[in-house]
């Protein structure tokens, strides 16, 4: 029994099941098979031109860059991690640091809540929300919080991970009283737990080096032909690599499932009934780590065999231009656990509709798939579409629902 259920739990790390169970979660909502929300796919023209007249208002060109990381890293015109991995003069040294930075930043990343702020004064900014979480790791990153080796401070490192505590991430994202960050407890035992997961798999995090994340470039680059990539590789890769650091969540025939939970309406007569695999800081972080690889001279392919992503700002967009509805107004005033089958429809929902929506806003702006990627039209389109939109409909442009966030999904 325990073999078919470790092989059915493999099936669902991949991007491949997250698209397959997302769209059957949207055809049972649209067939009103899906307590607390109704779809309304007419929406979706108007909520396609929206989004297509955000892409126009930041990228006249058109040329939108991925939906990475590294967007995050520029301020006032400068690339800072661009300044900073430059003191590096080895293209594999530099992949390995931009891979730590990367990791360490995006499981950093979750939603900060509303009343978070980060002041720089480097820059003489304050930066919120994801920016804002941004610019402190990557202060922290410089300045070596993260490594184990006073004289190589750009690097995260096992030892350095195990050793962080929530007092130094509180320091240095500036949390006090009356800046309150989200799930603080909870960020700073997820990186614990990540050096934890790479002295245990020195097969996949110290192929070249002492334990540490970067070492998933060389075990990712191993995965390559002849110089060639598919993106799908990476989150495979990642699924392995950091299914146990995430905490308390579903495991089936002794895998750990990651962003994984249950949906009553998805129906299956295996071990894998009812089971929504999402994998969406997983999917954030492969798109963020293809820059690194492609920097470092592969070729990385099938970007579009990722994934959208299913956090707030997606599903936001969704929710306010009423794409998708709550059958019940009251529902919207709740706070909702992740693992409410609510949230999972909400967001399995989401990766779907990426689906639909990314080829309508290509036709509105006359690009073709290969020159506007579904990477592309998250970094452009719905993610900045649905933070504007937020903006205009509630104070601090919060999301449309009330999540209650360990500082590890959204």
């Amino acid at each position: 029994m325990a073999s078919s259920e470790t092989e059915a739990a493999r099936g669902l790390l991949n991007a491949a099941a997250v698209r397959e169970r997302a769209h059957e979660m949207l055809d049972l909502a649209l067939a009103g098979q899906v307590q607390g929300w109704r779809v309304d796919l007419d929406r979706l023209p108007d909520t396609a031109r929206f989004a297509a007249g955000v892409i126009r208002d930041q990228y006249p060109d058109l040329k939108v860059p991925f939906h990475a990381r590294w967007r995050h890293f520029v301020f006032q015109g400068r690339d800072l991690w661009a300044e900073m991995s430059a003191r590096l003069d080895d293209a594999d040294a530099r992949a390995r640091a931009a891979f730590d930075l990367a990791i360490v930043s995006v499981l950093l990343d979750a939603g900060s809540g509303p009343g978070w702020r980060y002041r720089d004064a480097p820059l003489g900014i304050e930066a919120t929300r994801s920016e804002g979480l941004a610019l402190a790791s990557l202060r922290m990153f410089e300045a070596g919080a993260f490594s184990d080796r006073d004289d190589q401070p750009l690097r995260a490192d096992a030892a350095g991970l195990i050793e962080l505590s929530a007092a130094a991430l509180a320091e240095g994202f500036q949390v006090a009283d009356d800046n309150p960050l989200a799930g603080l407890e909870g960020r700073a035992s997820l990186l614990n737990r990540l050096g934890a997961q790479a002295v245990a798999r020195p097969d996949l995090f110290a192929m070249a080096d002492s334990p540490r994340p970067g070492g998933l470039y060389d075990a990712i680059r191993k995965c390559s032909v002849d110089g060639r990539l598919a993106a799908p590789v990476i989150l495979e890769v990642l699924l392995e690599a950091l299914g146990p650091v995430w905490q308390d969540r579903l495991t089936l025939g002794g895998v750990d499932l990651g962003d994984t939970w249950r949906h009553p309406a998805l129906k299956r007569d295996d071990a894998t009934d009812g089971l929504v695999p999402i994998h969406k800081l997983s999917q954030w972080l492969s798109y963020s780590l293809v820059e690194p690889l492609m920097d470092a001279g592969l070729e990385v392919t099938d970007l579009d065999g990722l994934t959208g992503l299913a956090e707030y700002r997606n599903g936001g967009l969704f929710l306010d231009m009423g794409v998708v509805a709550l059958t019940d107004p009251a529902d919207g005033e709740k706070s909702w656990p992740v693992s409410d089958p609510m949230i999972v429809a909400w967001r399995s929902m989401t990766v779907a509709l990426l689906d639909r929506i990314a080829p309508l806003v290509r036709d509105e702006l006359g690009v073709t798939p290969d020159e506007m990627p579904l990477a592309s039209v998250l970094e452009g389109g719905t993610w900045a579409a649905g933070r504007r939109i937020a903006a205009t409909k509630r104070e601090g442009g919060g999301p449309p629902l009330t999540i209650l966030s360990d500082g590890t999904v959204f």
